[in-house]
């Protein structure tokens, strides 16, 4: 498979940058005219001021999720830099502390489980014990944001390029899995809420991270709610949503190898999984490590004690997200 032309100053790819499908506007599957594309985006976003995140994939999710439009894809680059910018997501990756996290996963359980069949990285959420009044008195919803976005940047780095070199082949989506039992006609509007304003911040601000989302054991009349759910959704988003009564397993064991999925959901699987050995330290990590390198052009000290378990800690942490975190 042929790789992407690689950018010399915003393409620094250490995993494959070809997807396995040949798509139309995917990675290693462009024509001329997209290329050019790329080209007039990049171009226009640099002489606008843009340095950050004008990379060749980067400039290939935006157009996709834009029909290639550049204008378009344009407009939603500069509005997600700037959602970036005023919810500090760059600082916030490195920094944010979700002490209260084990307390809300008793009310929420969230966690990424190994891959699907494809490879990608499997995202499951039980919604059943979401209790917003008892959550909101262990954290906030400014709080549970924040939270839901550094698991995007995670995700983004360094899970995906870690399922891409374990793949052997570009990986730039994920597979998620709602658990829906024991949502009651009362939670509803609580699920519904959440689900919009997450959706929100996924389409806008991560284009083209979805790649299949599972709704199991939905209940009565949720698929009403769900209708009225995709009016936020674009159509190509849709498509990629399936929702499942309680006789969910056969499909979902056709997208996740059971070996793969929790014994909740039908699967074999009792603890959380990683693949430490494909994991590298994510940018994001990286740059804090620039910021603190010294100015002189003296030798630089040697590194403190320690030091070099609580990089090896910071990483664990962010590309395992083991069941139960």
């Amino acid at each position: 498979m042929a790789e992407i032309e690689k950018h010399p100053k915003y393409d620094d790819y250490d995993y494959p940058t070809t997807a396995p499908v040949k798509q139309s506007g995917h990675p290693g599957h462009t024509d001329k005219q997209q290329d050019a594309q790329v080209f007039m985006l990049r171009s226009q976003l640099e002489q606008a001021g843009y340095t950050e995140r004008l990379d060749t994939l980067s400039m290939l999710r935006f157009l996709r999720a834009r029909k290639f439009n550049v204008e378009h894809a344009k407009k939603m680059f500069i509005e997600c830099e700037q959602w970036r910018k005023d919810f500090g997501v760059d600082e916030l990756v490195r920094t944010f502390d979700y002490k209260e996290k084990p307390q809300v996963f008793e009310y929420y359980p969230q966690y990424y489980h190994k891959t699907d069949k494809d490879g990608r990285p499997v995202y499951i959420e039980h919604m059943g014990k979401i209790d917003l009044g008892a959550m909101y008195k262990i954290t906030t919803a400014e709080r549970m944001l924040q939270n839901l976005v550094v698991e995007y940047e995670k995700m983004t780095d360094p899970r995906l390029p870690a399922c891409s070199r374990k793949s052997g082949h570009l990986l730039e989506t994920c597979c998620s899995i709602m658990d829906l039992k024991g949502v009651g006609v009362t939670r509803v509007p609580s699920v519904y809420s959440y689900v919009k304003q997450a959706s929100a911040i996924s389409q806008n601000y991560y284009p083209e991270r979805l790649g299949k989302l599972y709704l199991v054991n939905a209940p009565w009349g949720f698929a009403s709610v769900f209708s009225v759910v995709k009016g936020f959704l674009d159509p190509v988003t849709v498509a990629k949503i399936h929702v499942l009564g309680t006789g969910y397993q056969n499909e979902l064991l056709g997208q996740v190898p059971k070996e793969n999925l929790p014994k909740s959901l039908g699967g074999t699987c009792e603890c959380g999984g990683s693949y430490p050995q494909w994991a590298k330290p994510p940018k994001w990590m990286q740059q804090t490590k620039t910021e603190e390198k010294p100015t002189s052009t003296t030798t630089a000290p040697e590194p403190q004690a320690g030091s070099e378990s609580k990089k090896a800690e910071g990483l664990a942490e962010a590309q395992q997200a083991p069941m139960g975190s």
